[in-house]
């Protein structure tokens, strides 16, 4: 007689104005993938740090299925943190952290979404690993924790045990990808299609970021070249005018813009372009005039930049985004 494999435990450890879907999303995920299987082949457990139902950031509670020091599984199969709008400026209980030590490592996978990194940060365990979170709190958790390989633009990452997703929808693409892991490419197709989702989404994740306006850095030369290039994106910034205008050689600029603000002068300069095309994409212009009017001249010259930095085309972002803003003055 066939024995029916014993399905994967999955939990999710959600505290106190945790983010509603980073819990919900990751479940109906595998509640969908139990459905499309035709088995039980999850069975999903949410751990809360006390008894009692668990209130969210929205406001909506979560009853709890596991309470630390409770009677609870030995081991999960994948153990995963939740994120929420203020966790990473809370201070952590050292008792969670121990817990975390120890049961994640037990765990055939673990990880985190959203700003759940910041709190596994903490245990030390992520400290060499390639990871991603949430682009608002991404700075400063790499400052916090300079020992973790951070990948800002990316949606979820995978790294030996351990899976870590940028953020609220994302943990829906991180759970599509442990299905896929698990049940193969079949079944999480059929997920994604009930679940109205992309199956593999396109771009990564700061084309949805809404990062402040940029801050001039460094000695004050430099700083009013940065506000130039802010103000006239469609000006010549190559590194010899930028020089020139700073009264330096091309070559002592470039040296002291890397040592000042961490990066090239052109890449520097290619970010701002883009945050600019950004804006007037939004308002609705279309990707030629903007190619103009952000400096970037030929049509190809600005595709390849914006895909580069956002991982999708001018136009695939002018139609996803379109309205959301206005034209830079």
């Amino acid at each position: 007689m066939r024995r029916e494999p014993r399905p994967r435990t999955i939990g999710i450890l959600a505290l106190p104005g945790v983010q509603l879907l980073d819990v919900a999303g990751p479940v109906d995920v595998f509640a969908e993938a139990n459905i499309q299987s035709g088995g039980l082949a999850y069975l999903t457990e949410v751990i809360a740090t006390a008894p009692g139902p668990v209130t969210s950031s929205s406001g909506l509670r979560i009853l709890p299925n596991q309470v630390l020091g409770q009677d609870m599984p030995a081991a999960f199969d994948t153990l995963l943190v939740a994120g929420g709008p203020h966790l990473a400026d809370r201070a952590a209980d050292p008792a969670l952290l121990d817990w975390l030590r120890m049961q994640a490592p037990r765990s055939r996978r673990y990880g985190s979404v959203c700003t759940g990194a910041m709190l596994l940060a903490a245990t030390g365990l992520l400290d060499g690993r390639r990871i991603t979170t949430h682009w608002a709190v991404a700075e400063q958790l790499a400052a916090r924790f300079p020992e973790v390989r951070l990948e800002t633009d990316a949606l979820h990452v995978r790294d030996g045990p351990l899976r870590t997703a940028a953020g609220v929808t994302a943990g829906l693409d991180l759970a599509l990808a442990l299905v896929e892991e698990d049940l193969g490419p079949g079944i999480a197709k059929q997920v994604a299609s009930q679940l109205v989702m992309f199956f593999k989404r396109p771009g990564g994740q700061l084309q949805f970021s809404r990062r402040a306006e940029a801050s001039p850095a460094g000695r004050s030369a430099l700083q009013e070249i940065q506000r130039w290039v802010i103000s006239n994106p469609q000006a010549d910034a190559s590194l010899a005018a930028l020089a020139a205008r700073a009264g330096l050689s091309a070559r002592h600029f470039a040296r002291v813009f890397r040592q000042e603000l961490r990066t090239t002068p052109s890449a520097w300069v290619e970010s701002i372009r883009v945050e600019a095309a950004r804006h007037r994409l939004e308002a609705g212009e279309r990707p030629k005039q903007v190619a103009v009017a952000c400096g970037f001249g030929e049509i190809d010259t600005f595709r390849r930049a914006f895909q580069r930095q956002l991982g999708v085309t001018p136009a695939e972002y002018r139609r996803r985004f379109e309205g959301i803003g206005h034209a830079s003055p």
